[in-house]
């Protein structure tokens, strides 16, 4: 995986052996990142849906398993809450949405946690940002002009494809795609038409997902299976199986307006789906869920359930994404509280290669 800047944890050794379950956080601290290598997608495979079957039982207690866990010692807490920032789409998807407010969202994302909370850890001058804004497709251009003025290149994402209900015509949402790549998104978080899954009708959903996913271009493309909608888990990662299977670098829990958003059972069922994609086909899928997620402390529990089911690479942007707007206020917080600190092994023993 490319970088453009990189900070080099020293000691890596030392710390995996006092404190495993962190030490993989700021190995990779990226400034700006190189999205993971495409997935190409492969054909559909009818015979691999056919033998689906969940244990619901079990994902419910696997999830009750990764909820329970002890969170990390406070001494840990700000980098992994620095980690979790640094995976945020920071979202604005309300229908009176303005230039104006797309303007400070983007300047929020830049700068997404103070100054001085910065400083007092040494993090000021390492480039803390969110992953990605996503905004609406007519917002896109905004949210582009904004970033430019501000030297960023964090990159836009635009919800497309009849967000949030996915029920316009197919030639609308392929232009939708379109209009927004061109308007300089470089992420495109697509809705699916849950009848099609709900009906069984997965030829019909891969041939229309291949199509968004050629409109996308060289944008990378996340698919919302909105979750809620679906009716079971059974669903679920068959819709998780097809959206992969028609080249999808992301599939996303939900689109934040379902009545039932990113819930813990329901990660557990798409994250074992995309490792299962992985070991059958070798790609690489990333994870986002969205809708609900507002604590800090669910932040962490996302965390703990990336690196336990997937492995420390899904912790980092170009795999895991939460979707949020207002999470990163309770994480500034969060971060803000005299009882929570890092040492200074952890960060002071930071290096840049280029």
């Amino acid at each position: 995986r490319s970088q453009e800047v990189s900070f080099i944890l020293c000691g890596v050794q030392q710390l995996l052996q006092t404190q495993p379950q962190v030490s993989v956080l700021f190995k990779s601290y990226q400034v700006s990142f190189t999205m993971s290598a495409r997935n190409p997608g492969i054909e559909l495979d009818l015979e691999w849906l056919s033998n689906v079957r969940v244990n619901h039982p079990a994902v419910l207690r696997r999830a009750q398993q990764i909820q329970s866990r002890k969170l990390v010692k406070k001494e840990w807490q700000a980098a992994w809450l620095l980690r979790a920032v640094t995976c945020i789409d920071l979202t604005t998807l309300s229908g009176d949405d303005t230039p104006s407010n797309v303007h400070r969202l983007c300047l929020k994302a830049t700068r997404p946690i103070r100054d001085d909370l910065l400083k007092s850890m040494d993090m000021h001058d390492k480039g803390v940002t969110t992953a990605a804004v996503c905004v609406y497709p007519a917002r896109v251009a905004d949210a582009v002009k904004t970033l430019r003025a501000a030297k960023s290149n964090i990159p836009v994402a635009s919800v497309a494809t009849g967000f949030p209900a996915g029920q316009t015509a197919l030639k609308t949402r392929i232009e939708e795609v379109r209009q927004a790549v061109e308007d300089g998104a470089s992420e495109i978080d697509i809705v699916i038409n849950r009848t099609l899954a709900l009906t069984g009708q997965w030829q019909a959903l891969y041939d229309e997902i291949r199509q968004f996913r050629e409109a996308c271009g060289e944008a990378h493309m996340k698919t919302i299976l909105a979750v809620g909608d679906l009716g079971s888990f059974t669903n679920v990662y068959k819709a998780s199986l097809v959206a992969m299977m028609a080249g999808s670098d992301f599939i996303k829990t939900s689109t934040g307006k379902e009545t039932v958003n990113a819930t813990f059972p329901v990660a557990i069922v798409m994250v074992r789906a995309i490792r299962d994609f992985l070991r059958r086909t070798g790609h690489k899928v990333g994870f986002k869920p969205a809708g609900g997620i507002r604590t800090a402390k669910e932040s962490l529990v996302w965390l703990t359930l990336m690196k336990e089911e997937l492995g420390d690479e899904w912790l980092r942007a170009d795999l895991f994404r939460l979707g949020a707007s207002s999470l990163l206020t309770d994480i500034e917080r969060q971060v803000s509280l005299p009882t929570l600190y890092v040492t200074d092994f952890f960060f002071h023993n930071l290096l840049t290669q280029l």
